[in-house]
């Protein structure tokens, strides 16, 4: 059954759905249009970007804290071990820093020991300590060497400073040796400024060395240089051994004393050089060559008749003119 008016009524539908899309159409058109004339789209979207900006940072803010925690760790990670090489490092050049100035040091000893037996014609040898007499009593030392390694009874023994003593007992691989200041030793010393000879004797005192019976005439006084005098052979001459400090009036009033303070660091120091006088270390030169045969004068030359040949044993002849040889 058909109804009138059915169909306008689905004709204005339709219209009704048409016309807000054509309105649309336009609109997009003319904003296009305008757009293209006068860019105002352009400027919208700045705009619209500056109002989202925040919401973008704070979109991205939880990768960003992320990686700056994972940077933080790795960083610190990464100075932690940097700081442990370093650490190492240093204790390694701080080793080898102590280890150099232990070899300029022994480099400095060692020169002023060598330095010591400048101007003498002497054979010395460097040896190293190796224990100390505890006994308050006695000052001795034990060397490192013995007579399998020359060491001789009787050698001096010196420092860079001066005189340290002597050796008194070798073993083939250990020496003994008397320091200065033992109450056991004495030395003959000369003074260097005035040339008085006299002899100095240990006290048992690192620090000094006593120099009695000395006349009241004799030209000493403090701060006078005392040398080894050479006298007795044991102790080659011009050595160091101290330095006046004091003098005074012995018990009896007639002589006077002297005590002295040792040249030697008897407390210090690891090596010691043993020295002695020995004919086999003087240098005495090249040898001498045997004199040239003086040359004839030429008239003597002249009559002397020329050599003849030798003759051959078994050979049947007379006796042999002058100037030859029979073999």
């Amino acid at each position: 059954m058909a109804y009138p008016g059915s169909p306008a009524a689905r004709l204005s539908d339709s219209a009704g759905g048409t016309l807000p899309l054509l309105a649309y159409l336009a609109l997009a058109t003319m904003l296009m249009v305008a757009d293209q004339r006068g860019g105002f789209g352009t400027q919208a979207r700045q705009k619209l970007s500056v109002l989202a900006e925040p919401v973008w940072w704070l979109a991205a803010a939880p990768g960003r804290l992320a990686e700056s925690a994972s940077d933080l760790v790795t960083t610190h990670s990464q100075l932690l071990r940097e700081n442990e090489t370093l650490r190492q490092e240093l204790q390694v050049n701080a080793s080898r820093l102590h280890r150099l100035a232990a070899v300029a040091e022994e480099n400095q000893r060692l020169r002023e020991l060598l330095g010591g037996t400048r101007g003498y014609r002497l054979s010395a040898k460097l040896v190293g300590i190796t224990d100390i007499d505890l006994d308050p009593s006695r000052q001795r030392i034990l060397l490192e060497a013995g007579s399998s390694d020359g060491v001789e009874v009787g050698q001096a023994m010196i420092d860079a400073g001066g005189v340290l003593g002597q050796v008194i007992e070798v073993t083939p691989r250990r020496a003994t040796a008397l320091l200065l200041t033992d109450p056991e030793h004495a030395i003959p010393v000369q003074v260097a400024r005035s040339g008085l000879r006299t002899i100095a004797f240990g006290t048992g005192r690192t620090d000094q060395l006593r120099l009695p019976n000395i006349p009241q005439s004799a030209d000493i006084r403090v701060g006078d240089r005392l040398v080894t005098s050479g006298i007795g052979g044991r102790f080659p001459a011009g050595f160091p051994v101290g330095t006046v400090e004091r003098l005074h009036p012995d018990d009896t009033r007639l002589f006077v004393v002297a005590e002295a303070r040792p040249a030697a660091r008897l407390d210090r120091g690891l090596e010691v050089l043993l020295v002695s006088n020995t004919l086999d270390e003087v240098d005495v030169g090249p040898p001498v060559p045997p004199p040239a045969a003086p040359e004839a004068p030429p008239e003597t030359a002249a009559e002397t008749p020329p050599e003849t040949a030798v003759t051959p044993a078994g050979d049947d002849a007379g006796p042999a003119p002058s100037g030859t040889r029979r073999p």
